[in-house]
């Protein structure tokens, strides 16, 4: 069925599918599609007649069925692409990618795929169709131009596999909770079902196929421990497959028979979970499941395993509960809290609508859809061009939330302001940035891979923190020249951002630094006013230079309840009365570990604040925080991380105090109003504290515990969060001349 004749401006998409898809796929493809073609024309292609491609046109959904062999369908589908000028080529499923694959070498287009899950174990179970299916797929996937993850565990699992990050997107499965239902009521669907309504019980429930990677017999075997404790619970199982006997004889081993009901297929899914209590999912392996989403509609308490997207979706004791896959007694645990607590499965089950509601609606998924067919197409045609992309170079991948807020903030100044122009970033983890950043990544040190890099790029930025300098390493300043020096020899315009410059000791690196920054960069902005007099001295004349602020001063904090999940896990009450400790590593710290104690048990005995020791570099800090803690007697709790930078901000926000060696976490303290005390071994974190009126600050070797106790107590007592952010604002609006610098340098 030919596309109708449209404006010459609307998209055209071509969507390759098997057709037989069932369940969540069928529902996660015809759903989008329903959705799509409002904004865009689409042809469907299957390749058999079923059920899907019935419900597909009922839709109205533009559907084609090709049900000859290979040569002639993939005639035909070049036929469809020629003559209704298609614009994308959309595939999902094996077999719908082994035809994208097949199509490559005949045209330009851009190939795209949406992985719906795994696909290493798509055929789990059934090894000589994953040898034949599974091996095309893989292969044809690696093929293609452009991925889509259908959430981002599925991404990063995709990255971890070799797939450039810069060829992936990634979306999530909407849910339209405003779709018409008329379920039956829980009496009448036990009727139908031959289940008998008992009064009192709590129902637990799971739609799911009988499938090894649904893992129902975790779900089984933690139910049976539940139940032995509270004799109310009951489960149903919706689904079928090839495990079913086993579960069946399972149950029988476990003595819960009696307690269990086998439903089978259930094509009415509305009814099935509008009959329980509470929801679960035991899979080894998801992406954004529909089995959660689905029971978000009706307002369940959910269970689920730690899998795939799903904690996107929940915020563990915030809006649901999660436990570590094949944990058993980890699923008893949660469903036993949740069947004797009416108030909390409702309160969870509230809230889990809520957040389901304003970010996964089916309309804004569909956005999201069309905002990746655009960005694919001026992605496809930039990368045409000689020079396509940036370079960031700075101390990254050494797992400091510092340096990597500073990288988060220049990425997201990019993105905003050329959201489809390629990065690579230099960095000591090439894989972890990749993971985290979602960017291209070389080594730090791989020389002939930042040439290669250095050819591509028309903007080289040298990023953030304090990396023209000599204490730490001669080495490192020689590094950071080099790149400088070599990005400009290749072509690419030269930005300094954000720099802190200084000191540097040595002469032979003084007169280095002066030449090279002299005639390689073009514009230099800095982060504190300390840097101009430096570059002066260095005897810098030639670029642009103006005084800005910390980029990390744009960031915001990741939303209240992935926070509150975060501390939850931790063992952390929300509600609690917390002073964050972080501290680092540096000499002279040892000697000072027990003052540091002290203050804080005295903190503990007068504020009645329990210490949290936040380690800002993962690497390092919490060999600092274990010299501490070991001299301890009062609770405490330690969160070593990693953690991005939007979450170490909500955790820092949520503290009543903050005691810092780290210049980042006074910066994010301060930014939200914290009252804070910095331990001084470096001039840039008193600069930082005097410059935002703060007065609060001892030398690390000055510091005693009555001394750094007192400090603490008059900053909460004489607190101003009013001037301290106003303070703050000022720093964000200088900061804005970072951005503006960067801006002008990509349009140019």
């Amino acid at each position: 069925m030919p596309l109708a004749p449209e404006k010459e401006s609307v998209l055209k998409i071509l969507t390759l599918i098997s057709g037989g898809d069932k369940g969540g796929a069928k529902t996660a493809v015809l759903s989008l599609l329903h959705e799509v073609v409002k904004s865009a024309e689409v042809l469907m292609v299957c390749f058999m007649e079923s059920e899907f491609t019935r419900d597909a046109r009922e839709m109205g959904i533009n559907t084609l069925v090709i049900e000859s062999g290979v040569v002639k369908a993939l005639a035909e589908i070049r036929r469809i692409i020629e003559s209704e000028k298609i614009d994308i080529i959309h595939s999902h499923g094996s077999r719908g990618n082994f035809m994208a694959w097949l199509l490559k070498r005949h045209t330009e287009l851009p190939l795209v795929s949406t992985v719906h899950s795994d696909y290493r174990l798509d055929y789990m179970g059934r090894p000589l169709a994953g040898l034949v299916y599974g091996t095309l797929n893989r292969l044809a996937l690696r093929r293609m131009d452009y991925l889509i993850g259908v959430s981002d565990s599925m991404t990063e699992l995709l990255i971890s596999r070799g797939i450039q990050p810069d060829r992936l997107y990634t979306i999530y499965n909407g849910i339209d909770l405003e779709a018409e239902s008329t379920p039956l009521c829980r009496e009448e669907f036990f009727k139908r079902h031959g289940i008998e309504a008992e009064e009192g019980c709590v129902y637990v429930g799971i739609a799911a196929r009988f499938d090894p990677v649904k893992d129902l017999s975790t779900l089984i075997r933690g139910f049976a421990l539940a139940a032995g404790k509270q004799p109310k619970l009951r489960l149903l199982i919706a689904g079928q497959g090839q495990e079913e006997a086993a579960l069946k004889a399972l149950a029988a081993e476990l003595g819960v028979s009696d307690k269990i009901a086998f439903l089978g297929w259930i094509d009415d899914t509305d009814s099935f979970y509008n009959a329980l209590d509470i929801n679960t999912l035991t899979s080894l392996s998801e992406t954004f499941p529909y089995a959660l989403t689905e029971g978000v509609r009706f307002r369940l308490a959910t269970v689920s395993s730690r899998v795939g997207g799903v904690p996107t979706l929940i915020d563990h004791g915030v809006n649901g509960l999660l436990f570590e896959a094949r944990d058993a007694e980890g699923l008893a645990r949660h469903l036993l809290a949740l069947a004797e607590s009416r108030e909390l499965r409702l309160a969870m089950a509230d809230k889990l609508y809520e957040k389901t509601k304003r970010l996964f609606s089916l309309k804004a998924t569909a956005r999201t859809q069309m905002e990746i067919y655009e960005s694919i197409l001026k992605r496809h045609k930039r990368a045409a061009e000689p020079r396509h992309a940036v370079a960031v170079c700075g101390s990254y991948g050494l797992g400091n939330s510092g340096d990597e807020a500073i990288l988060t903030a220049i990425l997201s100044e990019i993105r905003e302001a050329a959201p489809d122009m390629p990065v690579y970033v230099i960095s000591r983890d090439p894989k972890n940035t990749r993971m985290l950043h979602r960017v291209r990544a070389v080594h730090t040190f791989n020389i002939l891979s930042f040439a290669r890099v250095a050819r591509k790029i028309c903007l080289y930025i040298n990023g953030g923190g304090s990396l023209i300098q000599d204490v730490t390493s001669r080495r490192s300043l020689w590094f950071y020249l080099y790149t400088i020096w070599a990005a400009k020899k290749s072509g690419a315009k030269v930005l300094m951002y954000g720099c802190g410059i200084g000191p540097v000791k040595y002469k032979g690196d003084r007169r280095l630094a002066g030449r090279i920054i002299s005639k390689y960069a073009d514009v230099i902005t800095l982060r504190e006013d300390s840097s101009f007099a430096e570059l002066e001295e260095l005897g810098v004349k030639g670029p642009e230079i103006r005084l800005a602020a910390d980029p990390a001063l744009s960031l915001e904090p990741d939303d209240r309840d992935k926070i509150d999940g975060i501390l939850f896990s931790s063992g952390i009450d929300p509600a609690g009365k917390y002073a964050c400790f972080a501290l680092r590593p540096w000499k002279g710290f040892e000697e000072k570990a027990s003052a540091i104690a002290e203050a804080a048990e005295e903190l503990y005995r007068r504020e009645g604040l329990v210490p949290v020791f936040l380690s800002i570099d993962s690497s390092k800090d919490a060999a600092a925080a274990a010299l501490v803690t070991s001299r301890l007697g009062i609770p405490y709790h330690r969160l070593d991380g990693p953690f991005q930078p939007g979450a170490v901000i909500g955790i820092m926000s949520r503290m009543k105090a903050v005691i810092s060696m780290r210049l980042h976490a006074l910066i994010f303290s301060a930014g939200h109003g914290v009252p804070l005390v910095g331990i001084v071994y470096d001039p840039k974190v008193s600069a930082f504290l005097r410059y935002i009126g703060q007065e609060y600050y001892t030398e690390l070797e000055d510091v005693s515990a009555r001394g750094l106790s007192e400090l603490v107590e008059r900053s909460m007592a004489r607190h101003s969060s009013q001037a301290q952010r106003a303070a703050v604002e000022r720093l964000r609006n200088m900061e804005r001349v970072n951005r503006e610098a960067l801006r002008r340098m990509l349009e140019s």
